[in-house]
């Protein structure tokens, strides 16, 4: 199976990370901010010293980033950790029965939530707003159970947190997953959801790293409208593709297709 299209599906479909992954960043920034109540009385000292030493906002930085690179490979390890367990029950069931209709089914569902969430993106249809409000009342459910987990002060944290993050209702995951199970196998899927997850990483890498101030410039009509439209048209050609036979070519470059497509 070609991963360009996942990995792209998840590059301009990131955009819905934003609101998903709002609280993490939020968590992430309030992590990185200094304390403005400092427990015990502090006397400035001014220290002379031969030589450059670190500056503690140079500190701070890498380890914020630390943070930003933990969350995102926990979550990359869930999605991983998912492709396989999908992957694995196609090629389970392949092995008792045939899989050639279900994987048909799988294929036209995974692009119709494409297109479904290509039209979300655009503010066009509002349909997947209850699964996302299903992902917070989870959060909200999760957080006195990993309330150990925050403040995200440290890496570990970071990355347990992003581990659990990655398995929260996501109607893009969900059809990427559909995608996954297409594969045929368990290690085809989780490099299904591995390519998708490296799509999302620069969207929430930046995200993590500039917070509040790139999330606004994100929820900007036109620049939701332009991941949208990309997203939608990805669900379209391949729909387009299957029901009126088109040729393979340099669609397969751009389109999720069912493994084994024009053997």
């Amino acid at each position: 199976m070609n991963l360009l299209p996942i990995f792209l599906i998840g590059l301009f479909g990131s955009i819905h990370c934003v609101g998903m992954c709002g609280g993490i960043v939020s968590a992430l920034s309030v992590a990185a901010a200094p304390s403005a109540t400092p427990s015990a009385r502090v006397i400035p000292l001014r220290l002379v010293t031969v030589g450059k030493m670190p500056e503690p906002s140079d500190q701070t930085y890498f380890m914020h980033l630390s943070r930003v690179f933990a969350y995102n490979s926990g979550r990359l390890f869930s999605y991983a950790l998912a492709g396989t367990i999908a992957g694995g029950m196609a090629q389970s069931v392949r092995a008792l029965t045939s899989l050639s209709s279900l994987q048909i089914v799988a294929y036209w569902l995974a692009n119709l939530i494409l297109i479904a969430l290509g039209l979300h993106l655009m503010d066009a249809w509002r349909g997947l707003r209850r699964l996302e409000a299903l992902g917070q009342i989870v959060w909200r459910r999760l957080q006195p159970a990993i309330k150990f987990l925050l403040p995200m002060d440290s890496p570990a944290k970071a990355l347990m947190l992003g581990a659990v993050w990655g398995w929260l209702p996501c109607g893009m995951v969900y059809s990427v997953l559909l995608t996954a199970m297409l594969s045929g196998d368990a290690v085809s899927g989780a490099k299904v959801m591995l390519a998708f997850g490296l799509g999302t990483l620069p969207m929430l890498l930046t995200l993590g790293m500039l917070g509040m101030r790139l999330k606004s410039w994100l929820q900007d009509r036109r620049v939701r409208i332009t991941g949208g439209l990309i997203v939608l048209l990805f669900g379209l050609m391949g729909i387009l593709r299957v029901a009126e036979g088109m040729p393979l070519g340099w669609l397969d470059a751009i389109c999720i297709s069912p493994a084994g497509a024009g053997h």
